[in-house]
């Protein structure tokens, strides 16, 4: 498949920003393949972010806000928050789960989010496809320019209500899930599931406080 290119950051977390925002049209196209509607998904859902980041009109914060929207309505939160605490979502009763995934949401917003005053209009390449036996589809991406050239970003998504969503950004490699399921597991084992809560409510509060 022949790669196209679209504009993002040149540092990894800016790329994670943005890959936050992907895939505001999040339909099925019509006589496409399962993995063509993903990786469409993905590419125009870039389009859509590259607008508000180049838009010299807006603030920081009404860039954050504007690409935060677009991944709210993205991404499966649920299932994100589900994947990344692993065995121990069962430990969570149900409104405690509510509280750890409007946390996990606030906190993917505010950790990228900070990062878009890096954007210096490098590129990403939207490439190829990979399907998976469970059904998911992972869009494979590359940064193209830059100090980062050639570095991979990826997308695993998966069908929700017949809509593409995306479940988990891979960059170089590294799971965003995997990474943060790492962090929080022994707080749960050690401390408890409201432990967690907790703390991750206290970091993004912090995290609102700093200056813009």
């Amino acid at each position: 498949m022949t790669s196209t290119t679209s504009k993002t950051t040149s540092r990894p977390p800016s790329i994670a920003a943005i890959a936050l925002g992907l895939g505001l049209a999040a339909v099925l196209l019509a006589g496409e393949t399962r993995a063509e509607d993903a990786r469409a998904v993905v590419q125009r859902g870039a389009d859509d972010v590259l607008v508000i980041l180049r838009d010299d009109s807006l603030s920081l914060d009404q860039k954050r806000e504007k690409i935060e929207d677009i991944a709210y309505d993205t991404f499966d939160f649920e299932r994100m928050s589900k994947l990344a605490l692993a065995r121990s979502y069962k430990k969570l009763d149900a409104d405690q789960r509510v509280q750890f995934k409007e946390e996990f949401k606030r906190h993917l917003a505010l950790t990228y989010g900070r990062s878009l005053e890096t954007y210096s209009d490098e590129g990403i390449a939207i490439g190829n496809t990979r399907e998976h036996k469970n059904g998911d589809v992972t869009v494979l991406g590359k940064v193209v320019g830059g100090k980062h050239d050639g570095a991979t970003i990826d997308w695993r998504m998966r069908t929700r209500d017949d809509t593409w969503k995306v479940i988990d950004v891979i960059i170089e490699g590294v799971s965003l899930i995997a990474n943060f399921r790492s962090q929080v597991q022994e707080i749960v084992k050690s401390r408890g599931p409201a432990a967690l809560i907790m703390q991750l409510r206290d970091k993004n509060d912090a995290e609102e406080l700093k200056d813009p």
